[in-house]
């Protein structure tokens, strides 16, 4: 007997079935990851970032979140339009740079807000950062800290994990995802040495931002970290 079109397994085989409702937070956010790889044109690009020897450490480490956020944040100053939106037709360029940062909220991970992150140290952003952490996992954070980003940046949680694929989070011209710093091979005055490294991924909305201008933005802020 044929079974129609579309009908769904015999009961039993894949075992018993939970349902799951999903939170209001959840809700959120697959309603916003759907319309955002449906209507934004993305251009992704990659770059290998070679860590300065001997680095700092704490949030001083150039591989440190904290000291990558101050990074870009400077680096954002010089590419206004990675630092703006697509909204109807039109572009918006933001005064102030302040990054959305992942974090785990009480039952979905959210984007917290790093104020005026090209104004703050590393160290500064890294008070700020245990403090929305904390305030995420209560589900504390004000609807300010919710949506008052103007760029993102997702880190890899898990070690080993040398690319992410990030997701701009509409109308946000712009997404950063770092990997984790690791061992590379590198070649220095012609030789072979274990050096430190780490991933960078940048998704542009080729709206607002084409590929050279998201090549510069990548280059400089690569440059700054290498330096």
């Amino acid at each position: 007997m044929t079974e129609p079109a579309g009908a769904g397994p015999p009961p039993g085989v894949k075992g018993e079935v939970t349902v799951l409702e999903l939170s209001r937070q959840e809700r959120s956010v697959a309603r916003r990851s759907a319309e955002t790889r449906a209507i934004v044109p993305s251009v992704e690009l990659l770059a290998e970032v070679e860590l300065p020897a001997g680095a700092a450490e704490g949030s001083e480490d150039p591989a440190s979140l904290p000291a990558i956020l101050a990074t870009v944040g400077r680096t954002l100053r010089r590419f206004p339009r990675l630092n703006g939106a697509y909204r109807d037709g039109r572009y918006e360029l933001y005064s102030r740079i302040n990054i959305g940062v992942s974090l785990a909220g009480a039952d979905a991970y959210v984007t917290a807000t790093i104020f005026d992150a090209d104004a703050s140290s590393p160290a500064q952003i890294a008070a700020e950062l245990a403090d929305l952490t904390g305030r995420a996992e209560a589900g504390q954070l004000s609807s300010a800290e919710l949506s008052g980003a103007t760029f993102t940046v997702v880190a890899s949680a898990a070690a080993g994990v040398s690319l992410l694929t990030p997701l701009i989070q509409a109308p946000q011209a712009a997404a950063l995802a770092v990997g984790t710093a690791r061992a590379l091979p590198i070649v220095r005055a012609g030789s072979v040495v274990v050096g430190r490294g780490l991933t960078l991924a940048l998704a542009c909305d080729h709206r607002i931002v084409q590929a050279p201008q998201a090549s510069a933005f990548l280059a400089q802020l690569k440059a700054m970290l290498e330096a």
